[in-house]
């Protein structure tokens, strides 16, 4: 049994396992609406780890264009301007916190 609060148009806006103040009703585990919140849940839940991923990505890819540059390997000029502007505007930001460098962590447990 789930204990559930309504809006004013009826749509579920809290649901919880345990009995609370502003509860207004309660609904089995197997009613749809159950079913639909907590399927809406785990996508949110999905999505949210997706962006952190995708932004944990960014940082690999920068990384990497850095390594391959340096090497040699492709010139940034092999890219589209686009992602050209877009590696310039990093590397500025970059620059800018270099007087923060003690700040920052690359092993990926610093603030950035």
């Amino acid at each position: 049994m789930f204990y559930v609060q309504r809006d004013a148009q009826g749509q579920l806006v809290r649901v919880e396992a345990t009995a609370y103040a502003e509860a207004t009703e309660t609904l089995p585990a197997d009613h749809h609406e159950i079913q639909a919140w907590y399927a809406h849940e785990v996508v949110e839940t999905s999505l949210k780890q997706l962006k952190q991923s995708d932004l944990e990505m960014i940082r690999v890819l920068d990384d990497l264009i850095q390594v391959l540059t340096s090497k040699g390997v492709i010139r940034v000029t092999d890219l589209p301007p686009a992602a050209q502007a877009k590696l310039m505007d990093r590397n500025q930001a970059r620059e800018a916190l270099g007087g923060l460098s003690q700040l920052i962590d690359d092993d990926e447990t610093g603030l950035i």
